[in-house]
């Protein structure tokens, strides 16, 4: 069955990453600027409305999407692990959740108006998903080994 419908969740999975990535690339750049805003000030209470609403209902959907269609193409084609592509691209998968996780608790410290980081840790912060996704990707088109 999985094999039968093989591109669907391919298809599918790629639409999580889409929305998954958009979600991490978005939400490290409100912290950008939630970062430089005033606690208790409209524009940050603003910000933490955005941030909680990406996570909530964009970003760890997408994340949790992303794992499931990725397991179920794995179990279709369980052979994709004797290349040492899908090694690292694993490993990096695994290190954006953690990003994510990570995100998710800055979030709740600035809906708690306890962030202490700048927004230029921010902007530094956010490369991490962007090198991920750079590694992610060429591991799955070229699988250079």
């Amino acid at each position: 069955m999985l094999l039968d419908n093989y591109l669907w969740i391919q298809a599918l999975h790629i639409i999580s990453i889409i929305s998954w990535m958009a979600a991490m690339l978005y939400l490290s750049r409100l912290f950008v600027y939630h970062a430089g805003a005033k606690i208790g000030t409209p524009q940050s209470e603003t910000f933490k409305v955005m941030e909680r609403k990406l996570v909530r209902y964009i970003g760890t959907p997408a994340m949790i999407a992303t794992w499931f269609f990725g397991i179920l193409m794995v179990m279709a084609n369980p052979s994709v692990f004797d290349g040492g592509w899908m090694h690292v691209k694993l490993t990096c998968v695994i290190l954006m959740s953690a990003f994510h996780g990570i995100s998710a608790g800055w979030m709740k410290k600035f809906g708690r108006d306890e962030n202490t980081k700048s927004a230029k840790f921010y902007r530094y912060a956010n490369e991490i998903p962007t090198v991920l996704m750079i590694i992610i990707v060429i591991m799955a088109v070229v699988k250079p080994f």
